[in-house]
Protein backbone atom coordinates (compact mmCIF):
# COMPACT_ATOMS: atom_id res chain seq x y z
CA UNK A 1 0.00 0.00 0.00
CA UNK A 2 1.41 3.55 -1.18
CA UNK A 3 2.41 5.67 1.65
CA UNK A 4 0.04 8.82 1.97
CA UNK A 5 1.18 11.92 0.10
CA UNK A 6 1.64 14.67 3.25
CA UNK A 7 4.53 16.56 1.56
CA UNK A 8 3.93 18.47 -1.99
CA UNK A 9 7.34 19.55 -3.79
CA UNK A 10 6.80 21.66 -7.01
CA UNK A 11 9.18 22.51 -9.78
CA UNK A 12 8.99 26.53 -10.73
CA UNK A 13 9.79 27.23 -14.44
CA UNK A 14 6.08 26.00 -16.20
CA UNK A 15 4.63 25.08 -13.22
CA UNK A 16 4.98 28.28 -10.52
CA UNK A 17 6.32 30.98 -13.05
CA UNK A 18 6.52 32.15 -16.41
CA UNK A 19 8.95 33.38 -18.86
CA UNK A 20 6.50 35.79 -20.96
CA UNK A 21 6.71 34.62 -25.12
CA UNK A 22 9.97 32.40 -23.85
CA UNK A 23 13.64 32.41 -23.82
CA UNK A 24 14.09 33.02 -27.75
CA UNK A 25 11.85 35.81 -27.96
CA UNK A 26 13.33 37.21 -24.41
CA UNK A 27 16.99 37.17 -26.62
CA UNK A 28 15.61 38.31 -30.02
CA UNK A 29 16.06 42.06 -28.94
CA UNK A 30 19.72 41.41 -28.06
CA UNK A 31 20.61 38.82 -30.65
CA UNK A 32 18.02 38.21 -33.14
CA UNK A 33 17.71 34.90 -35.63
CA UNK A 34 21.09 34.14 -33.68
CA UNK A 35 18.90 34.02 -29.87
CA UNK A 36 18.33 29.66 -30.40
CA UNK A 37 21.85 29.09 -31.01
CA UNK A 38 23.44 31.48 -28.17
CA UNK A 39 20.44 30.32 -25.33
CA UNK A 40 21.36 26.28 -26.42
CA UNK A 41 25.51 27.33 -26.28
CA UNK A 42 24.58 29.45 -22.60
CA UNK A 43 22.15 26.91 -21.42
CA UNK A 44 25.27 23.89 -21.87
CA UNK A 45 27.75 26.63 -19.92
CA UNK A 46 25.20 26.71 -17.14
CA UNK A 47 25.22 23.27 -16.44
CA UNK A 48 27.88 23.57 -14.20
CA UNK A 49 26.66 26.45 -11.71
CA UNK A 50 22.81 24.74 -11.85
CA UNK A 51 25.26 22.37 -9.09
CA UNK A 52 26.38 25.49 -7.15
CA UNK A 53 30.01 25.61 -9.26
CA UNK A 54 31.05 28.66 -10.58
CA UNK A 55 29.74 32.61 -11.36
CA UNK A 56 27.45 32.03 -14.33
CA UNK A 57 27.35 36.07 -14.55
CA UNK A 58 31.24 35.97 -16.32
CA UNK A 59 30.30 33.13 -18.15
CA UNK A 60 27.17 34.79 -19.81
CA UNK A 61 29.17 37.87 -20.39
CA UNK A 62 31.97 36.35 -22.02
CA UNK A 63 28.87 34.63 -24.67
CA UNK A 64 27.64 38.09 -25.07
CA UNK A 65 30.97 39.21 -26.27
CA UNK A 66 31.41 36.25 -28.05
CA UNK A 67 28.12 37.27 -29.95
CA UNK A 68 29.28 40.78 -30.19
CA UNK A 69 26.63 41.52 -27.76
CA UNK A 70 27.32 45.12 -26.28
CA UNK A 71 25.02 45.54 -24.01
CA UNK A 72 26.26 45.37 -19.93
CA UNK A 73 25.82 41.78 -18.92
CA UNK A 74 23.86 42.51 -15.65
CA UNK A 75 21.29 44.96 -17.78
CA UNK A 76 20.94 41.75 -20.01
CA UNK A 77 20.39 39.15 -17.10
CA UNK A 78 17.95 41.27 -15.28
CA UNK A 79 15.79 41.96 -18.70
CA UNK A 80 16.06 38.18 -19.22
CA UNK A 81 16.39 36.10 -16.63
CA UNK A 82 14.62 38.29 -13.83
CA UNK A 83 11.48 38.85 -16.18
CA UNK A 84 9.37 36.19 -14.45
CA UNK A 85 6.02 36.45 -14.51
CA UNK A 86 4.03 34.77 -11.14
CA UNK A 87 1.47 31.81 -12.26
CA UNK A 88 -1.29 33.30 -9.08
CA UNK A 89 -3.47 30.15 -9.63
CA UNK A 90 -0.63 27.58 -9.28
CA UNK A 91 0.21 29.55 -6.03
CA UNK A 92 -2.72 29.76 -4.41
CA UNK A 93 -2.92 25.93 -5.11
CA UNK A 94 0.22 25.89 -2.80
CA UNK A 95 -1.32 28.18 0.07
CA UNK A 96 -4.33 25.88 0.01
CA UNK A 97 -2.32 22.70 0.44
CA UNK A 98 -0.34 24.94 3.06
CA UNK A 99 -3.83 25.50 4.99
CA UNK A 100 -4.90 22.19 4.48
CA UNK A 101 -1.87 20.98 6.53
CA UNK A 102 0.20 19.71 3.78
CA UNK A 103 3.90 20.44 3.54
CA UNK A 104 4.54 22.29 0.47
CA UNK A 105 8.18 22.54 -1.17
CA UNK A 106 10.10 24.15 -4.07
CA UNK A 107 12.19 21.84 -6.13
CA UNK A 108 13.90 24.01 -8.86
CA UNK A 109 17.21 23.72 -10.92
CA UNK A 110 19.04 27.21 -10.74
CA UNK A 111 22.13 29.21 -10.39
CA UNK A 112 22.89 31.12 -7.75
CA UNK A 113 21.43 34.94 -9.03
CA UNK A 114 18.10 33.80 -10.01
CA UNK A 115 17.75 31.57 -7.50
CA UNK A 116 18.28 34.33 -5.21
CA UNK A 117 15.65 36.73 -7.03
CA UNK A 118 13.12 34.08 -6.73
CA UNK A 119 14.11 33.88 -2.22
CA UNK A 120 13.55 37.49 -1.99
CA UNK A 121 11.82 39.40 -4.88
CA UNK A 122 9.28 36.53 -5.71
CA UNK A 123 8.49 35.78 -2.03
CA UNK A 124 9.09 32.06 -2.37
CA UNK A 125 11.19 32.08 1.14
CA UNK A 126 7.92 32.97 2.81
CA UNK A 127 5.52 30.55 0.72
CA UNK A 128 7.49 27.73 1.04
CA UNK A 129 8.37 25.22 3.98
CA UNK A 130 11.25 24.12 2.27
CA UNK A 131 12.90 25.57 -0.71
CA UNK A 132 15.44 23.18 -2.48
CA UNK A 133 17.39 25.27 -5.22
CA UNK A 134 19.92 23.17 -6.79
CA UNK A 135 22.66 25.63 -6.78
CA UNK A 136 22.38 25.43 -2.93
CA UNK A 137 22.23 21.54 -2.85
CA UNK A 138 25.00 20.69 -5.21
CA UNK A 139 22.97 18.79 -7.54
CA UNK A 140 20.75 18.93 -10.13
CA UNK A 141 17.47 17.94 -11.52
CA UNK A 142 17.21 15.16 -12.94
CA UNK A 143 19.82 13.47 -10.90
CA UNK A 144 17.97 11.08 -8.11
CA UNK A 145 20.49 12.89 -5.51
CA UNK A 146 18.81 15.93 -6.25
CA UNK A 147 15.40 14.30 -4.60
CA UNK A 148 17.34 12.15 -2.13
CA UNK A 149 18.51 15.66 -0.78
CA UNK A 150 15.23 17.07 -1.00
CA UNK A 151 13.76 14.43 0.88
CA UNK A 152 16.12 14.70 3.61
CA UNK A 153 15.70 18.46 3.82
CA UNK A 154 11.94 18.23 4.07
CA UNK A 155 12.67 15.68 6.88
CA UNK A 156 10.08 13.29 5.39
CA UNK A 157 10.35 9.51 3.79
CA UNK A 158 10.71 9.78 -0.22
CA UNK A 159 7.53 8.15 -0.57
CA UNK A 160 5.16 11.04 0.92
CA UNK A 161 6.27 13.31 -0.81
CA UNK A 162 4.28 14.22 -4.85
CA UNK A 163 6.86 16.14 -6.70
CA UNK A 164 5.03 17.85 -9.60
CA UNK A 165 7.35 18.99 -12.66
CA UNK A 166 7.11 19.74 -16.32
CA UNK A 167 9.93 18.18 -17.48
CA UNK A 168 9.77 13.80 -18.43
CA UNK A 169 12.95 13.53 -17.37
CA UNK A 170 12.90 14.99 -13.79
CA UNK A 171 9.77 13.11 -13.15
CA UNK A 172 12.04 9.95 -14.07
CA UNK A 173 14.93 11.54 -11.19
CA UNK A 174 12.50 11.40 -9.06
CA UNK A 175 10.21 7.94 -9.47
CA UNK A 176 13.97 6.73 -9.39
CA UNK A 177 14.70 8.08 -5.75
CA UNK A 178 11.47 7.18 -4.55
CA UNK A 179 9.07 10.11 -4.77
CA UNK A 180 5.83 10.08 -6.41
CA UNK A 181 5.89 12.42 -9.10
CA UNK A 182 3.68 13.36 -12.11
CA UNK A 183 4.36 15.89 -14.85
CA UNK A 184 2.15 18.93 -15.19
CA UNK A 185 2.62 22.08 -16.88
CA UNK A 186 0.42 25.44 -16.21
CA UNK A 187 -0.67 25.43 -19.75
CA UNK A 188 -2.40 22.40 -19.33
CA UNK A 189 -5.00 23.98 -16.92
CA UNK A 190 -5.07 23.63 -13.24
CA UNK A 191 -7.98 21.50 -13.53
CA UNK A 192 -5.78 18.68 -14.70
CA UNK A 193 -3.58 19.16 -11.46
CA UNK A 194 -6.31 18.78 -9.68
CA UNK A 195 -7.33 15.49 -11.78
CA UNK A 196 -3.81 14.23 -10.69
CA UNK A 197 -3.76 15.28 -7.59
CA UNK A 198 -6.99 13.34 -6.96
CA UNK A 199 -4.97 10.10 -8.08
CA UNK A 200 -2.88 10.26 -4.79
CA UNK A 201 -5.17 11.37 -2.74
CA UNK A 202 -4.10 15.02 -2.24
CA UNK A 203 -7.29 17.58 -2.17
CA UNK A 204 -6.28 21.43 -3.17
CA UNK A 205 -9.56 22.87 -3.77
CA UNK A 206 -10.85 25.43 -2.04
CA UNK A 207 -13.41 24.29 0.06
CA UNK A 208 -16.28 26.30 2.54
Amino acid sequence: MNERIRHVLFDADGVLQDLPGGWYAAMEPYLGDRARDFLHETWSDELPMLAGRGDYLPVLEASLVKYGVRTPVTEVYDAVWKNIVLIEESLDIVRTLKRKGYGVHLGTNQENYRGAHMRAALGYDDLFDVSCYSYDLGVAKPDPAFFTLAAERIGADAGAILFIDDMPRNITGARAAGLRAEQWDFTQGHAALHELFATHGVDARVTG
